[in-house]
């Protein structure tokens, strides 16, 4: 018996990292899978895997995710796992880079869960939601993430928010905070680096415990929000940072 057996797991930006983590755990567990993103090519990668059905999706178009949504017959768990991390200050960041950020950080989860929570209280079933925050947001600080540590402080407060809405509904929200993971999209954004090895490892130095997150340790802990062990847990943001905010 899987964690997950019987479950139909729905999320966003499966092509790497995180959520391709996710989606193979989720798999494993014995959810039935459908894992979005906007890249076509990455998904491939998933199609072999039993257990995962793919679907390319671009949470910014509107209409889009509407007709994902009425063509998805059942959902217990969504991930909104779709993200941007811009590197600068309030000075780096004009108003096309705090639009997109915004855009994809922020409006996307409120696309995704507009069309979602409708289905999962007519299903009268309950529910696990999970969005992607950091632990980069109202949490903690951290140098060149300003207009990032705002979106992801967002998330926070949403996922509260609609946790309070729905919990009559058994729908339960958490938002999910990790530190630094290695996966594709750091190695992306450590090449822009004039010294990529270097930067890797000041990103390193600044971990307490001396390492990286990998993929496969946050998605533990998503699985494990949308499993029924966390059956009484709603409304909270949970920490998974190596102790760097301590």
């Amino acid at each position: 018996m899987g964690r997950l057996d019987g479950k139909v797991f729905v999320l966003s930006a499966a092509g790497q990292g995180i959520g391709r983590a996710t989606a193979v755990m989720a798999a494993k567990e014995g959810a039935r899978v459908i894992a979005t993103d906007v890249n076509g090519d990455l998904l491939k990668e998933l199609d072999s895997i039993p257990g995962i059905e793919t679907r390319v999706l671009d949470v910014l178009k509107k209409d889009d995710v509407v007709q994902f949504a009425k063509s998805v017959d059942k959902v217990d768990i969504l991930f909104n796992c779709a993200g941007f991390v811009h590197n600068g200050t309030l000075l780096d960041c004009d108003e096309k880079t705090w639009d997109f950020s915004f855009n994809l950080n922020v409006k996307s989860l409120y696309t995704m869960c507009s069309n979602f929570v409708p289905k999962f209280i007519e299903q009268g079933t309950g529910g696990s939601i999970i969005n992607m925050a950091s632990v980069v947001s109202s949490i903690k600080g951290a140098p060149n993430r300003f207009v990032y540590a705002g979106t992801k402080a967002a998330v926070i407060g949403l996922t509260k928010s609609m946790a309070v809405d729905f919990v009559q509904h058994k729908l339960r929200f958490n938002s999910v905070c990790p530190g630094t993971v290695d996966t594709p999209s750091l190695r992306e954004r450590l090449s822009a680096y004039d010294d990529p090895d270097q930067a890797r490892k000041d990103f390193i130095a600044r971990q307490k415990m001396g390492r990286l997150a990998s993929a496969e340790e946050i998605a533990s802990l998503v699985i494990y929000l949308a499993s029924d062990e966390s059956s009484f847990v709603t409304g909270q943001e949970f920490i998974i940072d190596g102790g760097w905010s301590m």
